[in-house]
């Protein structure tokens, strides 16, 4: 079931217009590119946050073709002002965040791993699609290349969270593969080592009636969809190196009987993806995941705001995530990380249905924005 053919000529329409309201987003004195997070983010107050703001937008601009403006000087100067913000490790930190103010477990270290795996792997996917030349430095992530190492790590990860643990496994597969990608034979080895023990974790935690991770999946609703939401980011995992994925027709199922309208940007970005993957690589169930994708892909363009950015969810507060007391800005505004999301999942429907009708760029990287087969 293929979506109306006035649907094709909206997208167009509404990529045209979210590349105009990431250019308002732009500070004026600082590199091209290096943008507001939204509308009312001051950056005099707030300038740590031009670094979630910026490698969104970036990230946005490379799938949707907003940076082939950009002269190599240019990408240079905004690839060098995401990479000042490393620190010696290797790591990216968002300017401003400090102890007192963040939380995503009760043990700071654990939370400032998963800030910090977060904010690096989309800072580092910013500048491959800025230079994909560019070597990133990994010294933080070496330590896991030890399965000794990784298999402690794997064994304190905490199923009752499985969309926080989600988030942490498909960091860190991502920068395990960056070091295979720029190492030499030796570290290739350990990475697949590494990534050899990654799948032996999940084979042996999987749900197979649902092919989730996390506990209590059939006590609470919420809980297996927390369940959905993190493991569509460890599927990543599989599609990267190329294995069957075990139970996806299970996974299939699930997400399908989820409603096909505006949820959060998250979510809707976690279903889209977990279907088109499905679509693409199993013959399971593929006129209902095409009914699913062509009802919800009008809504999200019904979703675009006046200004041609996307907001998140329409009520509430939005934070960066782990920052619990750090900026904070009313929902329902366009924002770059929702626009983004919201551009991930309009595009993986759209290649699905005309296919290189426009020439979207996906992330080569595992994690939001990914795609098999890359760009």
């Amino acid at each position: 079931m293929r979506p109306d053919a006035k649907i094709e000529a909206r997208i167009e329409a509404a990529r045209c217009r979210t590349l105009e309201w990431l250019d308002t987003m732009q500070v004026p004195g600082l590199p091209r590119g290096v943008g507001r997070i939204s509308a009312i983010h001051d950056p005099a107050a707030w300038p740590g946050v031009l670094l979630p703001g910026t490698y969104n937008a970036v990230l946005c601009r490379g799938l949707i073709g907003g940076l082939d403006g950009f002269s190599a000087t240019e990408r240079a100067a905004l690839a060098d002002w995401l990479e000042a913000h490393r620190l010696p490790d290797g790591r990216f930190r968002i300017r401003g965040m400090r102890d007192e103010a963040v939380f995503k477990k009760p043990d700071p270290v654990e939370t400032w791993r998963y800030i910090d795996f977060h904010v690096t792997n989309y800072a580092l996917g910013a500048v491959e699609v800025l230079d994909v030349s560019r070597v990133p430095m990994l010294d933080f992530a070496r330590p896991f290349l030890d399965v000794v190492h990784l298999e402690a790590w794997l064994a304190r990860r905490d199923m009752r969270d499985p969309w926080q643990e989600g988030n942490n496994i498909v960091n860190l597969g991502s920068f395990l593969h960056l070091i295979a990608t720029f190492g030499g034979m030796a570290e290739r080895r350990a990475a697949d080592d590494a990534f050899a023990a990654l799948f032996d974790w999940h084979d042996r935690t999987q749900e197979p009636a649902t092919g989730f991770w996390g506990v209590g999946q059939f006590s609470d609703p919420l809980r297996r969809l927390h369940a959905f939401a993190g493991a569509m980011h460890n599927h990543h995992l599989w599609f990267l190196r190329g294995r069957p994925l075990p139970a996806q027709d299970r996974a299939i199922d699930y997400v399908l009987t989820l409603p096909s309208r505006i949820d959060s940007a998250c979510i809707d970005v976690d279903a889209v993806d977990l279907l088109v993957h499905g679509h693409r690589l199993t013959d399971h169930r593929r006129a209902d995941i095409e009914a699913w994708l062509a009802a919800i892909l009008p809504a999200l363009l019904d979703w675009q705001e006046v200004d041609g950015g996307f907001c998140d969810v329409r009520d509430g507060v939005r934070r960066q995530d782990g920052w619990v007391r750090g900026y904070a800005e009313p929902q329902g505004l366009s924002n770059s990380f929702a626009t983004w999301f919201r551009w991930i999942a309009i595009a993986m429907i759209a290649d699905l249905f005309w296919p290189g009708r426009w020439p979207w760029r996906f992330r080569a990287m595992p994690g939001i924005g990914y795609r098999m087969g890359g760009w």
